[in-house]
């Protein structure tokens, strides 16, 4: 079983495409390419935190879509939930905020620490102990920080994949995010 993270699907949206330029000549093509993407990572046994805007439209649409989505959904709330939140059953659980420990040797303590909301902060819990952030809504409309260990996790910026916890990793330790004490404790 893996992990993975994702964000601002906006399945059966159509005007996504438009408002994100996203190569797609309809909204038909748009949630085909989503879902074939989505489930060429993930496994029917994964688990997947998707960080808001999962769809727009009707309830018997999206509950045909998430039918053929692979994994165990955790539903972090966007401001567009209308549909998924008539669709609660599909969904591991749905809240606002949440803060993830993944167990992970390479962490200090064996464990990772990963804030997820829908929304993008500038400090977080725990973000100067090496805590990461995971954030959507913005379609990459906000520069990365090279130096902050946060990054938009949405599907605009990874060409409509979601990424694994390995992935999220990767991108994480290419940032310059040193912490913000380290002087101050050596001396």
């Amino acid at each position: 079983m893996k992990l993975f993270f994702t964000s601002d699907h906006h399945f059966g949206h159509a005007n996504i495409i438009r408002f994100c330029n996203r190569p797609f000549k309809d909204v038909q093509e748009m949630n085909k390419v989503l879902i074939e993407r989505w489930n060429e990572k993930i496994g029917p046994k994964d688990t997947v935190y998707h960080l808001g805007d999962f769809a727009l439209g009707y309830k018997e649409n999206l509950a045909t879509i998430l039918k053929q989505l692979n994994g165990r959904i955790h539903l972090i709330t966007g401001n567009h939930e209308a549909t998924a939140l008539q669709n609660k059953e599909r969904f591991e659980w749905i809240k606002d905020y949440y803060e993830l420990k993944v167990k992970d040797p390479d962490c200090d303590n064996g464990v990772q620490r990963i804030i997820l909301f829908h929304y993008a902060m500038r400090v977080w819990r725990g973000d100067s102990r090496g805590n990461w952030h995971l954030y959507g809504h913005s379609h990459g409309n906000l520069p990365d920080l090279a130096d902050r260990l946060s990054f938009d996790i949405g599907v605009d910026n990874h060409d409509f994949y979601p990424l694994s916890y390995e992935e999220v990793k990767a991108i994480m330790q290419k940032k310059t995010w040193t912490p913000p004490f380290r002087d101050r404790q050596k001396a």
